[in-house]
């Protein structure tokens, strides 16, 4: 088989544009520049975020997204009427469709949804399912596998030739393209894992054209069944339609009802026509219920360190009433799958064997083995190590950043190189070079969170159009293209959890905590509710890891190179989010993680050699495609350049790298065999890698040469700490999880050492799966086991000492009820929705391992029937991470009419929350009206006690708690006159303002932009 065409060039990432560095190909396929520089008129608009803020107007010479038409200012030109409101997704799998650029500004090039692919085309959409691996270059050079597509089949309508195709609509990790020529129209729906795409026709036959005479193994009513290149396809039609074959063309009237599907079989040449024809009925037994919608939902279970993900399919019966489809799972999906089996055929793609259900939803369950911000100095704490250490990190005093450039990804570079050394030198108690290094951090982030009346660099600059948030000076087209940002992003985000530790106050809300905030939701977006940038921009939520393109407009279809720059960026969630008690981004950034870990195992580094074409010759990837994968890099062909990319930066959030020694030892026998020897560039990077596998002989090799030039974003500090440590420690622990984000297990020669880091100012004690117990002091990370250690400084971040009371004490009944009995156990609970698998009497079974949650929307309720009017006392609620922000506890005597007897308006937290009440009631109930997170709402338990005796108030006082119901009308008339929303007007948290005719309050200091109006931005407003 002939090579296939290489990705076309582009800037992506790093250094230099062009070509896949040092890797000659015969065809190149040019994408033109699209350079367009549009220049900033007037004077710039600042938007303030606490004390921070950004630009609302393009500084000048800078460049905006750049494409086909005039997409720049745009980029909604080519979707539909019918597309979601809000920000466009880009960086993603199918980006190329709405993204258009260069020499496909029509259609899109090919979309690798796997196992299929396809590609719009003017009559249609042209579909491709490959099994045989194009394979160029050589085992011990550089090289590429692809899956190419190679079209067998357009599905389309007679005569249709439409000169375009739009976006119709997406999901999470599907897409609907849409055509029309003015005649006839298409609708197509395809995605991620699924194995069949779904058709919607006007004006025409269905007409399925096929690149050679089919041979048809069935036509039988409403289905056809047909062999071409190899590979089997199945098309679907409405019950009491037929299929006519001419030459190389299926026509069906669809019985005039206007839709069908089309299945690509998991068959091989081998299989019979008996097995084609059942799996055929098998898939024909939801073939007509279309995948109209998909969303994921995740929890990590602190108390189990686990992270639980649901994939969701949302289908519509076109006819009859059944639910479910055909659903395929890549190798990080099915080798963690929580029940349901799999069918006994697979597909092949080009991320491996992917197994296949049939049904609405799938789960896995995978450990989430913990981060830490650094390794503890277990090695180095003392005599001549520490000596050394000490000497590497006073030579960084004055230099700690070493910064390489002014834009944001070499900005990134050197604030990640600065974190390093703070943490390292605050563990030995260098505070001098700690706080050189944070003054650095606070002085250079600071200024790019400062947008001042014309400045034009070191700064942020929002668009409204696109809903993304990109630093000027920008790089690798983190600007034209909307590349990198996670990457870039990832160092500002991690860096400014450094600092936060030490500096809170600099980290808060009021100050520069919303600037952080906003680069996370740019580069993946973790509030649903958010429709100021697009949910996880970068994370492609069904493939596990995060695409580097914005436009992913390659024959190759999108990919990525720096798999460790990505999960930097999710180690940076849980970094930031643990330092300043924000759960929502903490847990994002921990199922990034951990999904990603699983996803970087499987598709660059191969751990299991299951997954690359055997043919290859390689166990590690550089790059993956949507077709394939690359031993190559966009910046150079050095064999040590090529290995490294998918290791740096090193930190606490990298040590998943470790979690399979074996295979770290064969990534670095090969580099050094394709090298000709050991390697002379990035040496501290492959070393530090080397150290996950086999610490010993990477600390060997650093002390036998350690005069070499560091890696641009390294020093010589950070990689003997790292290295001399894990020679103590040993290898990770998979084996072992604890119920703090913060923590990790170590094994060396079968003896443990149970590390964890504490970054708040009270103390805790981490538990561990196995048993062990580990007491941490505020401020300290601490290792104990075959290895001891305990240092640090930390004053603040995460949890913090609150005052013993918060409630007002007039708010609070005067007898604190302890003794009452426990009334709602056992009793019938009621929801007004219940999320699949979590139904509400669970909140009432006395499990505290089981909740209750709801559907992710507001209101919702959760209501207790105590089975007979009872004197009440107090209310207990234990939040899941999914808790409330703003609710009541309400309660009735016939569950119609309803009293609220506490309210709470800016709750913040997971955990236990008491709520003092007090009348007589047989029903109460949790009325949530404003979610804390993105999710539902939900509750482990929801605990109703009796009064305390002779304290509560008898039945007959219950109407002295009904004038709360009244009052309503006094809080709309005390600010009588609130000013109406208005665009480009600053708005302080707090501030009252009033929208078609409702009051809403201000959740986040902003600058508020046409399109941020109250009701379309949750994230930023709230009802008052």
């Amino acid at each position: 088989m002939n090579p296939p065409l290489p990705p076309s060039p582009g800037a992506h990432r790093r250094r230099r544009p062009g070509r896949l560095a040092g890797f000659a190909t015969a065809v190149v396929v040019a994408l033109g520049s699209g350079a367009l520089a549009v220049a900033a008129t007037g004077s710039a608009e600042a938007a303030t975020v606490g004390a921070g803020s950004y630009t609302e107007t393009l500084p000048a010479g800078a460049k905006l997204p750049t494409g086909c038409g005039d997409i720049a200012t745009n980029p909604r030109q080519f979707l539909t009427a019918n597309a979601p409101a809000g920000a466009v997704p880009t960086n993603d799998w199918w980006s190329s469709l709405v993204f258009k650029k260069g020499d496909e500004c029509n259609f899109s090039q090919p979309l690798f949804a796997h196992p299929a692919a396809y590609k719009p085309v003017a009559s249609g959409l042209g579909i491709s399912y490959q099994t045989d691996a194009a394979i160029s270059g050589s085992a011990t050079g550089l090289g590429e596998y692809h899956f190419p597509y190679a079209q067998h089949v357009v599905a389309g309508v007679a005569g249709l030739n439409a000169p375009r195709a739009l976006v119709d609509g997406w999901t999470d990790w599907t897409v609907t393209p849409s055509w029309s020529d003015g005649t006839r129209t298409l609708k197509a729906t395809i995605g991620h894992g699924l194995p069949m795409s779904y058709y919607q026709v006007t004006g025409g036959d269905a007409l399925i054209s096929i690149v050679g005479p089919p041979t048809v193994w069935q036509n039988s009513g409403n289905r056809v069944g047909w062999s071409i290149g190899g590979h089997d396809y199945v098309a679907y039609g409405p019950a009491g339609s037929t299929w006519s074959l001419s030459g190389s063309t299926l026509r069906s009237t669809l019985a005039g009802r206007g839709y069908f599907s089309l299945a690509v079989l998991p068959t091989t040449s081998g299989t019979s026509t008996a097995d084609k024809t059942a799996l055929a009925d098998r898939y024909g037994q939801v073939a007509h219920n279309h995948v109209t919608g998909t969303r994921v939902s995740y929890t990590y279970n602190q108390a189990a360190g686990t992270v639980n993900t649901t994939y969701g399919f949302t289908t519509t019966a076109r006819e009859g009433s059944g639910s479910g489809t055909v659903i395929s799972l890549y190798p990080h999906q099915w080798r963690y799958l929580s029940g349901g089996s799999p069918i006994a055929q697979t597909y092949v793609s080009p991320r491996g064997a992917m197994k296949t259900v049939i049904g609405t939803q799938f789960q896995t369950s995978m450990k989430y083995t913990g981060v830490l911000p650094e390794v503890p100095a277990v090695g180095d704490s003392s005599g001549a190590d520490l000596s050394q250490v000490t000497t590497f990190l006073n030579n960084e005093l004055n230099n700690p950043a070493d910064f390489r450039g002014d834009d944001t990804y070499w900005t990134g570079k050197g604030l990640g190189r600065a974190a390093r050394i703070a943490e390292i030198a605050d563990q030995l108690n260098l505070t001098a070079v700690r706080d050189s290094a944070l003054n650095v951090i606070r002085t250079r982030i600071t200024d790019w969170f400062t947008a001042s009346a014309g400045k034009t660099s070191r700064v942020f600059y929002y668009d409204n159009k696109w809903g993304t948030l990109i630093g000027y000076p920008a790089s690798y087209a983190s600007d034209e293209d909307l590349n990198d940002h996670h990457f870039h992003y990832g160092y500002f985000i991690a860096a400014a959890a450094t600092l936060a530790k030490f500096d809170p106050q600099w980290a808060s809300t009021g100050r520069y905590g919303g600037m952080v905030d906003l680069l996370i939701r740019d580069a993946n977006n973790y509030d649903r509710a958010d429709t100021r940038f697009p949910y996880l921009r970068d994370f492609d939520i069904y493939a596990g890891h995060d695409w580097a393109s914005g436009h992913g407009a390659f024959g190759a279809g999108n990919n990525q190179e720096s798999s460790s720059e990505g999960q930097n960026f999710a180690n940076a969630l849980i970094q930031w989010g643990q330092a300043t008690g924000n759960t929502a981004v903490r847990d994002a950034g921990i199922w990034i993680h951990t999904t990603q870990a699983a996803a970087i195992n499987e598709y660059w580094f191969d751990v299991r050699n299951e997954n690359f074409p055997a043919s290859w010759g390689h166990n590690y990837s550089a790059i993956v495609w949507g077709s394939g994968g690359a031993y190559a890099t966009w910046f150079s062909g050095e064999h040590a350049l090529v290995v490294g990319i998918n290791m740096l930066p090193m930190t606490g959030g990298q040590l998943y790298l470790g979690d399979h020694p074996a295979a770290v030892k064969s990534t670095y026998a090969e580099l050094v065999r394709n090298n000709g020897g050991e390697p002379t560039l990035w040496r501290d990077m492959l070393w530090q890698y080397l150290a996950l596998g086999d610490p010993d002989a990477a600390l060997a090799k650093f002390r036998a040469n350690s005069s070499y030039t560091s890696e641009e974003g390294e020093s010589k500090a950070h990689t003997f700490h790292w290295i001399r440590n894990l020679a103590a420690l040993g290898q990770v622990d998979t084996g072992v999880t604890a119920n703090h984000p913060l923590a990790k297990v170590f094994s060396k020669n079968g003896a443990k050492t149970y590390v964890a880091s504490n970054i708040t100012n009270t103390a805790l004690t981490v538990t561990y799966s196995d048993g062990r117990t580990l007491a941490v002091p505020a401020g300290k990370t601490v290792a104990s086991g075959a290895t001891n250690f305990s240092g640090g400084n930390a004053n603040g971040g995460g949890t913090v000492t609150t005052p013993p009371t918060t409630t007002p004490p007039t708010t609070t009944p005067p007898p604190t009820c302890t003794t009452g009995p426990l009334l709602s156990q056992g009793k019938t609970a009621t929801a007004s929705s219940v999320e699949a698998g979590y139904p509400a009497n669970l909140a009432v079974d006395g499990d505290a391992a089981t909740r209750w949650s709801s559907a992710f929307a507001d209101p919702q309720w959760l209501q207790v029937d105590l089975g007979s009017a009872q004197p009440l006392g107090r209310v207990e609620l234990t939040w899941e991470a999914a808790y409330g922000k703003a609710y009541q506890i309400q309660t009735s005597a016939n569950g119609t009419s309803w009293t609220p007897v506490a309210t709470v308006t800016n709750g913040t937290t997971a955990g236990a929350v008491t709520h003092q009440i007090s009348g007589t009631a047989r029903y109460v109930r949790m009325y949530g009206t404003e979610r804390g997170t993105p999710y539902g709402y939900s509750l482990f338990e929801f605990k109703v006690f009796g009064s305390c005796g002779s304290t509560t108030p008898p039945t007959t006082t219950a109407p002295t708690t009904n004038p709360t119901t009244t009052p309503p009308t006094t809080p709309a008339t005390t600010p009588p006159a609130a000013n109406a929303w208005a665009a480009n007007t600053a708005y302080a948290v707090g501030q009252i303002v009033t929208y078609n005719g409702a009051r809403f309050r201000c959740l986040q200091a902003h600058t508020s932009l046409v399109g941020w109006e109250p009701p379309n931005v949750p994230a930023l407003w709230a009802t008052a």
